[in-house]
C-alpha cells in the first residue's frame, strides 16, 4: 500500500470523521468514547484552531490516494484520519503537542507514520517552537510505535493527564524541529 499522504485543513465539513474518531476502537487508548455535547466542542475547537495563524498549531483530515488509482487513475480520494498540534507548556517549556488517528480500515499500512511525517514538515516551516512531543500510553504500542518511525527521541514514561483530571502512564517522545542555522539541518 503506497503510503503517500496530504493534509487538509479540518473543516466543518469533516465532523462525521470525528464521529468515526469517536467509536470505541479508536478511543480505547483515550478514555472511550465522548459524549455527544463534548464531540461537538471538540470539531467546534478543530475549527477554530485552523481558522488561527499558522504557528498556533493546526488539525488536519489526512487525505490518501490508493495507489491503484494513481495519478493516471480516476483520482479518487480517502479520508483516513486525522493529524494535529498545538501549543502547550511542558515542564516549563513551550513546546507543541501532536496527536493523530487512522481509522481501523487503514491502519497497519504505514499512513500515521507518514501523516506525522507530513506534519512535521508543516511545523518545520510554519511553527515558532522548537519541539513537538507526543504522548502515547504506555498500553499503546501502535502509536508508540508511530513516534519512534516518524523519528522522534523517547524521553522516558510519565503521567500524562488525558482526559483532563485523568493521570495516565504514558511515554513522552520529543521531535527537535529546531531553527536552521546556518544551512544546517535540525537534530531530531
Amino acid at each position: 500500500m503506497e503510503t503517500h499522504v496530504r493534509l487538509e485543513p479540518w473543516s466543518a465539513g469533516d465532523f462525521w470523521l470525528l464521529e468515526r474518531k469517536n467509536e470505541p476502537a479508536m478511543t480505547q487508548f483515550l478514555g472511550g468514547p465522548e459524549p455527544a455535547a463534548k464531540l461537538a466542542d471538540r470539531q467546534r475547537r478543530y475549527e477554530a484552531l485552523s481558522a488561527r495563524e499558522p504557528a498556533a498549531g493546526r488539525m488536519f483530515r489526512i487525505v490518501w490516494t490508493p495507489a491503484a488509482q494513481g495519478p493516471d487513475g480516476d483520482g479518487r480520494t480517502e479520508s483516513v484520519g486525522s493529524v494535529g498540534f498545538w501549543e502547550r507548556e511542558w515542564r516549563g517549556e513551550p513546546v507543541y503537542e501532536a496527536g493523530w488517528g487512522v481509522l481501523p480500515e487503514f491502519q497497519g499500512h504505514g499512513l500515521a507514520v507518514a501523516a506525522l511525517t507530513e506534519l512535521l514538515a508543516y511545523v518545520r516551516t510554519h511553527g515558532s517552537r522548537d519541539s513537538v512531543h507526543a504522548f502515547p500510553g504506555t498500553d499503546h504500542p501502535a502509536s508508540n510505535a508511530v513516534c519512534r518511525r516518524a523519528g522522534f527521541t523517547y524521553l522516558g514514561d510519565v503521567d500524562f493527564e488525558y482526559p483532563p483530571g485523568v493521570p495516565h502512564p504514558s511515554r513522552n517522545w520529543r521531535y527537535r524541529v529546531g531553527r536552521p542555522q546556518d544551512g544546517l539541518t535540525p537534530s531530531r
